[in-house]
């Protein structure tokens, strides 16, 4: 190996309830380095979820990250001449980045009136385990459950 790895980015966890996920999660929102512009979309969005479902944000925060987290996954691999889509399992870290990316993705799509009104929906949906972000995921598990025969082609 001639170079070394790049080192992780340690995240400062987010003022308001000093967790990294949430930290990671505002990043991800953030568009042309607003951040506090992300934050308030996804703090506002928490609030709207504490109404709807009388829970705290950050709990339906987190149960909807596992509900959209993949556990298995295809990834293209040439064996002579030919590409094969071959299930592998997903790296914890992947793991939460694919439900991140999947969830701001959807809530992005919807139809509702602001940004955070769009994420507190996506949210909810996804972690009552219904939502196009769920649907993402259940759809990676088949094609992964479809492509069982070249599993191993695994590297």
């Amino acid at each position: 190996m001639r170079k070394k790895r790049a080192e992780k980015n340690i995240l400062k966890p987010d003022p308001k309830y000093n967790d990294v996920l949430v930290a990671r999660f505002i990043n991800s929102i953030m568009y042309d380095g607003k951040k506090s512009k992300a934050r308030h979309v996804v703090y506002k969005a928490f609030e709207v979820i504490e109404e709807k479902a009388k829970k705290p944000g950050v709990e339906i925060f987190k149960k909807a990250l596992a509900n959209v987290q993949p556990v298995i996954e295809v990834r293209s691999r040439r064996v002579g001449g030919a590409t094969y889509q071959v299930p592998t399992e997903v790296r914890p870290e992947r793991r939460t980045a694919l439900a991140m990316r999947w969830i701001k993705t959807y809530a992005r799509a919807r139809n509702e009136k602001s940004m955070s009104l769009k994420l507190a929906s996506e949210l909810l949906a996804a972690s009552n385990n219904e939502g196009s972000a769920v649907k993402k995921k259940e759809d990676t598990h088949k094609m992964a459950e479809a492509n069982k025969a070249f599993a191993h082609f695994k590297w």
